[in-house]
């Protein structure tokens, strides 16, 4: 439970130092950095109070949830379904915005887009990473509780 545990820990920290780097999350990605706070919760419990089942299933929930988002997200990023508005299209809706909502400066900028791969590494964008990485995190949770 610790290893998978490490695991988030690790994937937590490499998202951050994109970030460090000039990668600005965009909104699911920060969705996808939830339950792998969860499972770190979860094994720091199991630090403290010793292997149990509910902390396993915990964490190998939360696993399974940011691979899910992960997930959803690539297929956001490769146009399979849509994502959330906030974050995805081209500005077609611009067409009902009058001249002063188009020059307000209320609206917050640097807006990232979650349709965008912003980092690849052999053909599988971070978000794509975080799914294949957290699956197997799941299988080290899944197999922690059965031996616990």
């Amino acid at each position: 439970m610790l290893f998978a545990a490490a695991g988030s820990v690790a994937l937590l920290a490499g998202a951050f130092a994109f970030q460090m780097l000039g990668y600005a999350p965009c909104e699911i990605c920060i969705w996808q950095r939830w339950p792998h706070g969860v499972a770190v919760a979860a094994g720091a419990v199991t630090l403290i109070a010793g292997p149990a089942l509910l902390l396993g299933l915990v964490g190998a929930i939360s696993a399974l949830v940011t691979a899910g988002i992960g997930v959803y997200h690539t297929g956001i990023e490769r146009g399979f379904w849509d994502g959330p508005a906030s974050c995805t299209g081209s500005g077609g809706d611009l067409a009902g915005l009058s001249g002063n909502e188009l020059l307000s400066l209320d609206v917050a900028g640097g807006i990232v887009m979650c349709d965008e791969v912003a980092w690849a590494f052999a053909g599988l964008s971070m978000a794509s990473w975080n799914a294949v990485l957290s699956l197997g995190l799941a299988c080290i949770w899944i197999r922690a509780i059965r031996t616990a």
